[in-house]
């Protein structure tokens, strides 16, 4: 047993985390305490947000390590351009992306120029707050402190804690508890409530997150409440005279001073229009949307203001006609309603990922000294013994020892049917054990689980940015001041023109709100989220979202054929002698031999066929394998050789005398494997793998599309072909090694082509890297794979028809997005500035401009969110059907 030198817990030496220090092996209680443990000695930047752990050398050589913030104060896709620029101004900062649709700063940085701290200092600089959990605050939730007394209980526990600077602690089970981390730690204090009798388990980031956006909403509301309470008697007062409601007769001053009354409370209610806008423009030099508010809904109150100035002044060419109070704080509330459908439809996008997270159980049982525990599943070490009852969740990834059950995976992978799990099957964190009782052995905890990893992909594609969107941003970053240049000129020219001052401000304000450069913000990253979401959902992770658009361009899609159109599992179905001299027996024998300590398919089909066989099979001497050709070794003073033919061919062995036998076999779509002894050829085995059974669906699928199939392999041309034919394929290419499938995948993008390859992403890791699109099929819980751009976690082919068409259809979201949002800023810019004044009267009121723009990013989003309903019950569901 050792210590762990950050919370002074005992801990187990063989299933702790450890680490190396200044030649001391250090062990830990968790993630937590190891990353602390580094911290302190700078081995590891401390972030309040999420960091990896570990650094890496990029393409230069040089270190650098990733950040994640999450922004609080965004409001249009100005805000975000303003910040991704002063990021990418900070020295040491390589890449900076900032997406408005998920409030996320994403930043690659060189840990020995910047730091996480001035990350945070260049955001807040500009204007921004970050949303964290403090480092000295832990969130819990303790289970089973429901009642006066458990809380007396929990807190004189808390107590003894030294370090402890303050605790609330709540009948709901809940507990914020702030203390000293040179003094304590997370762990002690959640080890003194367990002492106590309770369990307590700590709120994640995710928790906080969720936290802060049901607090943005439920401000908002009381925001839109409390400005609709004052804009309705003004709209009654300011316009009830238009449609013929009765009014108090009230004389111009009273009308004026009321009016005031009701705009005032609406103004104040909406400040941070005014504080952000004038705030973005002295401290940062950049116009965003809150300052095209301010500016227009200012002008109105200020030039009102005025008016009734002159009112109350008896100024007879003044009244309350003159008065536009009723723009200033209608206009208001409208966006701030426009705001919160806005804020609680952004909410929605990133659904998938809170599903996600809710997957895991919060707590899990295993057995310690003997004993069964419940323990918070934060806690769970590698090695652990974790049971599972029927209907619990299975709250790691592990390996099951005892026991037998159906495990429903749908929820994860996607798969309608639960799955069989008996021991040494692997099983997966988030799963539901559906009837019987499983007991499996932890061999990934926290960061680790496929959950984890999923969650983790998911976040990092909803974070990235598609090609498609840089043109919005382009737009975005000049929008602002272009559109103040308009609405000056506007005012301008109406002006001399000799409509007046009040026609001039009118048009002005209805120029300067209608704009709107929240929906060119949105368009892409709603999309995007929702898409890779619903992707997650069903089993297909998408990586970026670069890799989602080339993926809706693909019109080529390559197959690799062994384990991806086929089972991967081959079976002996011939063995022939050519002579005399050896058996059948004598050959799979000395086949299987050579064959053992190789990890080729072929390998696993003959050394398998011989244990079924209860032959003995030896050991060899001076093993050796030849990539693409074959095996060879000694037996018994004896030469093997287990290849191809063009193996046997660089030994100037003859295999003329099978040639019949071969043809015959390898036109029967099996693979031909040559047993030559001491030079000469002694028999040939065939091997077969059938086609998975959605093979030749996806092919008839995909060619209806559009795509052209083709099927590679190292495989002879003639077993190729056949294969090939069976399944509806037209191209083949055959006979091609390892390392030469990305030079065959280089070619078809030399020809134009835009080339998608499935492989198992392992194996074909070359290919995939060169394809525009790797997807890696059937990859189970190993979700890090690097070289796919698309990894799909059931081995089912029609995923791959469900990857593409998911691409294409969000694609044709993001472009239905973004020419809503230039059409909308195109026709809605010249009407507001009275471009249909001269011919038929018409000039917008500001009021109904305002109302556009709140509702223009609203439809925006919800054209985005529409996909969920799409996909899941037409696309996804049965995308061949």
């Amino acid at each position: 047993m050792a210590i762990d030198p950050i919370c002074g817990m005992e801990v187990d030496e063989k299933t702790a985390l450890s680490v190396e220090h200044e030649g001391q092996t250090y062990y830990f209680c968790s993630p937590g305490c190891r990353e602390k443990f580094l911290s302190d000695r700078g081995l590891l930047a401390p972030s309040p947000n999420e960091i990896t752990p570990s650094r890496r050398a990029d393409d230069s050589g040089q270190q650098s390590a990733k950040a994640t913030l999450k922004i609080k104060g965004m409001h249009c896709a100005s805000c975000a351009a303003s910040i991704e620029n002063s990021l990418k101004g900070l020295e040491g900062v390589s890449k900076a992306a900032v997406n408005f649709a998920t409030e996320k700063a994403y930043v690659e940085y060189d840990p020995g120029k910047a730091t996480p701290q001035a990350l945070e200092q260049t955001i807040k600089g500009v204007g921004y707050d970050i949303i964290r959990e403090e480092a000295a605050l832990l969130n819990l939730k303790v289970i089973g402190m429901d009642n006066a007394h458990c809380v007396g209980t929990v807190e004189a526990a808390l107590k003894r804690v030294k370090g402890i600077l303050n605790s609330q602690l709540f009948l709901n089970e809940r507990a914020i508890i702030s203390f000293d981390p040179t003094l304590t730690s997370r762990e002690a204090i959640k080890k003194a409530i367990r002492d106590a009798g309770y369990t307590p388990v700590e709120e994640t980031t995710v928790d906080r997150e969720r936290e802060v956006r049901h607090s943005e909403i439920r401000i908002l509301k009381i925001k839109v409440i409390l400005a609709a309470v004052f804009g309705l008697p003004l709209l009654y007062f300011a316009m009830g005279h238009h449609v013929g409601l009765p009014l108090p007769s009230l004389s111009d001053g009273s009308m004026a001073l009321l009016q005031l009354l009701l705009t005032t409370p609406i103004i104040a209610v909406g400040y941070q229009f005014y504080t952000v806008g004038i705030r973005s423009v002295v401290k940062n030099h950049r116009a965003g949307m809150d300052t095209l508010v301010a500016l227009g809904t200012g002008t109105a109150f200020l030039y009102s203001l005025a008016t009734s100035i002159l009112i109350w002044s008896d100024n007879a060419n003044y009244g309350k006609d003159d008065i536009y109070y009723e723009v200033a704080g209608l206009l208001i509330v409208f966006i701030l309603l426009g705001r919160l459908l806005e804020a609680l439809a952004k909410g929605r996008t990133s659904d998938s990922i809170r599903k996600l997270l809710e997957l895991q159980p919060k707590t899990a049982l295993v057995v310690r000294d003997d004993k069964e525990q419940e323990i918070p599943v934060e806690e769970v070490m590698v090695g652990d013994a974790v049971i599972v009852k029927p209907g619990g969740g299975i709250p790691v990834d592990g390996v099951v020892v005892e026991g037998s059950s159906s495990v429903d995976q749908s929820l994860l992978t996607g798969e309608s049917v639960p799955v069989e799990k008996n021991i040494d099957d692997e099983v997966i964190g988030g799963t539901i054990n559906k009837s019987g009782w499983l007991k499996f052995r932890a061999t990934k905890v926290g960061a680790d689980t496929a959950l984890a990893q999923i969650v983790k992909l998911v976040e990092d594609a909803q974070g990235s940015k598609a090609p498609v969107q840089r043109l919005a941003d382009r737009v975005a970053a000049y929008f602002v001041p272009v559109v103040l240049a308009i609405g000056l000129i506007t005012f301008l020219a109406w002006y001399l023109s000799g409509t007046g001052l009040v026609f001039g401000f009118t048009a002005f304000i209805a120029v300067v709100i209608i704009a709107c450069p929240c929906a060119l913000g949105l368009a892409t990253p709603t999309a995007v989220i929702v898409g890779t979401g619903l992707g997650a959902e069903n089993g297909i992770l998408i990586k970026d979202a670069e890799t989602l658009e080339r993926a809706s361009k693909v019109d080529t899609v390559v197959f690799d054929k062994t384990g991806t159109l086929t089972r991967g599992k081959p079976e002996v179905t011939d063995i022939i002698p050519i002579s005399n001299t050896y058996s059948s027996d004598d050959i799979l024998k000395l086949a299987a031999a050579a064959e053992k300590r190789s990890e080729h398919h072929l390998s696993e089909a003959i050394v398998s066929k011989a244990e079924e066989s209860e032959i003995l099979i030896p050991e060899v001497e001076n093993f050796s394998a030849i990539p693409g050709k074959g095996v060879e070794a000694r037996y018994n003073g004896t030469n093997i050789l287990v290849a191809n033919r063009k193996l046997l061919a660089d030994k100037d062995i003859d295999a003329l005398a099978a040639e019949e036998s071969i043809v015959r076999l390898e036109g029967e779509g099996k693979t031909v494997v040559l047993v030559a002894v001491d030079g000469m050829l002694a028999g040939i085995i065939a091997v077969a793998d059938k086609a998975k059974d959605s093979a030749a669906e996806t092919v008839a699928w995909l060619k209806q599309r559009g795509n052209q199939v083709i099927m590679i392999t190292g495989d002879n041309p003639r077993s190729a072909e056949n294969v090939a034919h069976s399944l509806g394929i037209d191209h083949v290419l055959a006979e091609v090694l390892p390392e030469d499938k990305a030079t065959e995948i280089k070619r078809l993008q030399e020809q134009g082509r835009t080339v998608a390859m499935v492989g198992d992403g392992i194996n074909d890791a070359p290919a995939l890297v060169q394809a525009d699109v790797g997807i890696a099929i059937g990859s189970g819980t190993d979700v890090a794979i690097e070289s796919g751009g698309v990894v799909l976690v059931r081995d089912d082919l029609r995923d791959v028809a469900r990857t593409l068409e998911l691409s294409r259809y969000t694609m044709r979201k993001i472009k239905q997005n973004l020419f809503w949002a230039f059409f909308y800023n195109s026709i809605g810019i010249p009407i507001a500035a009275g471009i249909l004044y001269p011919f038929t009267g018409f000039m917008l009121n500001p009021i109904i401009a305002g109302a556009a723009m709140a509702f223009s990013s609203v439809s925006v989003v919800s054209n985005s969110l529409s996909m969920r309903r799409y996909h899941l019950q037409r696309t996804l569901r049965n995308p061949l059907g």
